[in-house]
C-alpha cells in the first residue's frame, strides 16, 4: 500500500535534520517532514547524489559529529533513484532551461519523473525552477 504523499527532500532540507538549532531557519518544518516519513505517512525518493552532498556538508561543518550523523542518515535506508540515461537527460534539460547546477536539478528531475514533490529550502533554486512544477519551498510545508 502506498502513502498519499510522495516527496523528494533535497540536501538543503536533509541537512536541517542534523543541525537542530533554533537559529536554523525552518528546522522545525524539516523535522516535521522527517517525522511524517518516520511515521510511515509519506514516502521519500532521493537521487543517489544525496549521500555525497550531505556527507560533504557534514564533513566540513560538523567534522566531530559527521560520522555519527551520516550513520543515522544511512540507517534510514531511503529509496534512491540511481542515475541513468533518462534521469541524466532530464537533469541536463532543467539545467539548460533554468540555469541551475546539476546537483540541484537532479532532485527536481527525480521529483518530476516519480510524480513526487521536491521539498527545498533553496529559495534561489525555487525561483529559477518553480515553473516546472512538482516543487515546494520548505517554508511553505505544513
Amino acid at each position: 500500500m502506498s502513502t498519499p504523499y510522495f516527496f523528494v527532500p533535497d540536501a538543503s532540507v536533509i541537512i536541517k535534520w542534523a543541525f537542530r538549532s533554533p537559529d536554523e531557519q525552518d528546522a522545525d518544518k524539516a523535522l516535521d517532514l522527517l517525522s511524517l516519513w518516520l511515521a510511515g505517512n509519506c514516502s521519500f525518493v532521493l537521487p543517489s547524489l544525496w549521500v555525497y552532498e550531505c556527507g560533504n556538508v557534514l564533513g566540513l561543518k560538523a567534522p566531530d559529529n559527521a560520522k555519527e550523523i551520516m550513520d543515522i542518515f544511512l540507517d534510514y535506508r531511503f529509496d534512491e533513484c540511481p542515475m541513468n540515461t533518462n534521469l541524466s537527460t532530464a537533469t541536463l534539460n532543467i539545467i539548460k532551461e533554468c540555469k541551475v547546477t546539476f546537483y540541484d536539478a537532479v532532485y527536481h528531475a527525480v521529483a518530476l519523473d516519480k510524480k513526487a514533490t521536491l521539498i527545498t529550502a533553496d529559495v534561489a533554486y525555487y525561483r529559477r525552477a518553480n515553473q516546472l512544477g512538482n516543487i515546494m519551498l520548505l517554508e511553505n510545508f505544513v
